[in-house]
């Protein structure tokens, strides 16, 4: 659902980049005749598409603020992605002046990896791909300025969203114009796409952790104790009270380590004076407090459940 036209010659790189993006859940060959009908060039509007859809039976998304272009070191960066069931497949073209690599990443792996020294690469569908090179083999200009070229890369952008919702009215353009020769392009393109993969997987990583903590905190989340008995006090010292945590109750700190296990014993705080060891600790309606005659108790940690 992109369309990305790329110019990469002797002055420089320029990109330009619709900014939509589509999402859809429905059946799943009722989705295969929807994009078949879409890549065959078959509807050719926002409204034809949603009619299309709601016909099939298939709920969709159009949003039209997706960034695709991205300055990267001395390079402009062009991507399209696809999200699968478990990975996310990434196609990248990296572009500066005498030089371009195009690379292909199914999560943040390189599964494929091509370099060259000039030329247009468009990124888009078989439909928007034959529309943008036919209208650039008309309006092409090579003697024309990077700025010049961008515009009329945004250009046929914009003429190939009327014809179909695939691509996006809205546009960027980005571009980058170093001094380097074919070979310092390509040492240049080297250390900047090894280093924006590695950018990746920390991402990746990060989010994964992101996402073990979340499910971590959900689950936590379910076992704290809102009603029941948790534990009897053991010592008494002022208004500090040690209580024994019962062998069902565990005490967690605010990221979900563990501090006390069953049987062991935590800190709480009270301000009554008929509290006597052997006494029973309780939650009733989500308060701490003594089960004999509710007096509250407070304390620093989070009573789950095991």
């Amino acid at each position: 659902m992109s369309l990305i036209i790329a110019y990469i010659g002797k002055k420089g790189c320029v990109m330009a980049a619709d900014k939509r993006k589509i999402g859809y859940f429905g059946d799943k060959e009722n989705l295969e005749i929807l994009e078949t009908e879409l890549y065959n060039g078959m509807i050719g509007s926002d409204d034809e598409f949603k009619r299309r859809a709601d016909e099939l039976g298939i709920s969709v998304k159009i949003t039209d603020d997706a960034t695709k272009l991205k300055i990267v070191g001395n390079c402009v960066r062009g991507e399209v992605s696809t999200k699968g069931t478990f990975e996310t497949k990434r196609r990248r073209i990296y572009g500066t002046t005498n030089g371009y690599q195009l690379v292909e990443l199914l999560g943040s792996e390189v599964t494929s990896r091509k370099s060259g020294e000039s030329g247009i690469i468009i990124f888009g569908n078989n439909f928007a791909k034959k529309m943008a090179e036919n209208l650039i083999s008309k309006r092409f200009k090579p003697s024309s300025s990077l700025k010049s070229k961008g515009e009329i890369f945004e250009e046929i952008i914009k003429e190939v969203a009327l014809k179909t919702p695939t691509v996006g009215r809205n546009c960027d353009v980005l571009k980058q114009e170093p001094q380097f020769d074919a070979s310092k392009s390509q040492r240049h393109l080297n250390v900047t796409i090894d280093n924006d993969v590695k950018v990746l997987v920390k991402f990746r990583q990060n989010l994964t952790e992101q996402i073990v903590q979340q499910n971590l905190e959900i689950e936590m989340a379910s076992k704290i104790i809102n009603k029941g008995d948790v534990g009897k006090v053991v010592s008494i010292d002022g208004n500090m009270v040690f209580v024994q945590l019962n062998n069902k109750t565990q005490a967690m700190d605010g990221n979900w380590k563990q501090l006390a296990k069953p049987g062991q014993n935590v800190i709480m705080f009270t301000e009554s004076e008929n509290i006597e060891i052997g006494d029973k600790v309780t939650i009733e309606d989500e308060d701490l407090c003594l089960k004999k005659d509710k007096s509250p108790l407070k304390c620093d940690v989070i009573l789950c459940s095991l």
